[in-house]
């Protein structure tokens, strides 16, 4: 069981916040070249282990590929941009960040004249070869895919002359879209599920209905949090680690990177999860919508 600091948030008190957490006890950080943040992640970790606080195998480092990268040749020369930035020989896990491929270049969001994403057709199987000769290169130690549906997992799982499964499947995964079945089935194949969004967001209004119910303010949620004498971000995420879950999470507040690290001082009961686990109401938050019309967008399927 995990609680991750997600590194997606604005440059803003960047650095400082990731040496709190790393004072504070947190280890996993996940970012992507697509964040605009590695070389402030990179900044924060390298200070904290000339400091002596930390050793580089202490941490655990996540990056990902973005859509423009898909290309089989493209890969290695991503994640050998996101190392030089983050100033690491090498990250502990690489991802393939949405399995919607755009037209390749330096424009990570290339639009027609129209104002439309330009997409682009890429064999994913082939650029998880790609994925696969970075780890066999010590690049990465290990390799995943975000935002996969399981039809897409199958699909890397059934390659022919598969060499390295996905270790992992990042998703957004929370009390209202608990992604069971998804859960299920990674469980079923030896996949770690990981969780993004586990409190719910309506930070990145390019993505999310601001409409959308907020998490934090779950009447149940609230009872539970009442009962154990902590937080609904406390009991947010404990849920998602007794479900076998990594947990990621992500704020600019010190006091709630301090709190959260509390996760691991108690346990939910059964009973307890079982009413959590009716909260779900297959809410997704994040809906990119200019990926909709792509032959590959994940969200089409029920999980």
């Amino acid at each position: 069981m995990c609680v991750s600091l997600c590194v997606c948030f604005p440059r803003s008190k960047f650095k400082e916040i990731i040496k709190i957490a790393i004072d504070a006890g947190f280890r996993h950080f996940d970012s992507a070249s697509i964040y605009k943040t590695e070389d402030y992640v990179g900044e924060s970790i390298q200070s904290k282990i000339a400091d002596g606080t930390v050793r580089r195998e202490d941490i655990f480092y996540t990056s990902k590929v973005w859509c423009n990268c898909l290309h089989p040749e493209l890969v290695r020369s991503s994640l050998e941009q996101s190392l030089k930035k983050v100033q690491l020989d090498y990250v502990d896990l690489y991802l393939i960040h949405f399995p919607t491929a755009l037209k390749p270049g330096e424009d990570e969001f290339p639009l027609d004249e129209h104002g439309k994403l330009i997409f682009d057709t890429v064999d994913l199987c082939a650029t998880w070869e790609a994925m696969e000769k970075c780890k066999d290169a010590g690049l990465t130690k290990s390799i995943g895919v975000s935002n996969f549906n399981h039809r897409q997992l199958e699909m890397i799982l059934n390659k022919p002359g598969l060499k390295y499964k996905p270790v992992c499947n990042q998703v957004e995964c929370h009390l209202y879209l608990n992604q069971m079945k998804l859960l299920d089935f990674c469980k079923s194949k030896d996949i770690a599920l990981i969780a993004y969004g586990v409190l719910g967001t309506q930070r990145y209004k390019r993505w999310v209905d601001q409409n959308s119910p907020v998490l934090l303010e779950e009447p149940v949620l609230h009872c539970i949090a009442k009962k154990y004498n902590r937080t609904p971000a406390l009991i947010a995420l404990r849920y998602q680690l007794q479900r076998g879950i990594v947990a990621l999470n992500s704020t600019l507040n010190e006091k709630h990177i301090k709190e959260n690290i509390q996760v691991f001082e108690f346990n939910l009961s059964s009973e307890d999860m079982k009413v959590l686990d009716g909260l779900n109401r297959n809410l997704r938050y994040v809906i990119p919508l200019m990926f909709e019309g792509h032959p590959n967008y994940p969200f089409s399927d029920e999980y």
